[in-house]
């Protein structure tokens, strides 16, 4: 019998922590709240269900093989980091042409195959969590449960953490301090992100 119990709590743990998802859905619900981040908050968690499922087929495996790929997409990932940060310290509002907005549903779901955090959860889920003696159809659907029903709760808070901060965000110096700091966040996870 299958016990769920390790990686729910293996899941958790990791979603919980901080990472480059949940700097950015922090950053996304002070800004724009939590019915803006919606998209966001979906993206990340099918975009993470997706990679789960391309893992389990054995992309995990390629990475093995040919480890310059995965490099590759760290320094992808890196560069992104550095943008999302970019343009949160661009002024709110409109300026030169720049509407502040938050990620899409798609881009969020790409950033997945970006974000090195996502790789080592995946990874290490098919490694150890991953039901031998389930068919691979079975297998691959509650692998693909579990990573969409463990990051919902979780994503849920840090937009939720962010979005009780508007009231800060809603003067101009306390904008800037926390979308400093939050720029500075997500910089500091890209240089971790390659070193």
């Amino acid at each position: 019998m299958i016990d769920p119990i390790p990686f729910a709590t293996y899941s958790c743990v990791m979603w919980l922590t901080p990472g480059p998802n949940n700097v950015m859905l922090t950053a996304s619900g002070a800004n724009f709240g939590l019915r803006r981040t919606l998209p966001h908050m979906l993206g990340i968690c099918w975009g993470f269900a997706l990679q789960m499922l391309a893992v389990c087929a054995g992309l995990g495996a390629i990475f093995s093989r040919w480890p310059h790929l995965q490099d590759g997409l760290r320094w992808l990932g890196a560069a992104y980091l550095v943008w999302l940060g970019w343009r949160l310290l661009r002024p709110a509002g409109r300026t030169e042409g720049h509407v502040p907005r938050p990620l899409t549903f798609l881009e969020a779901a790409a950033f997945q195959f970006l974000n090195p955090k996502a790789w080592v959860m995946n990874l290490t889920a098919a490694t150890l969590f991953l039901p031998p003696e389930l068919s691979s159809t079975a297998a691959a659907g509650y692998m693909l449960l579990w990573g969409v029903l463990m990051p919902a709760p979780c994503v849920l808070l840090w937009a939720l953490f962010g979005t009780s901060l508007r009231a800060v965000l809603a003067q101009r110096r306390g904008r800037l301090a926390f979308n400093s700091a939050m720029a500075l966040a997500l910089g500091v996870t890209a240089v971790m992100m390659v070193r």
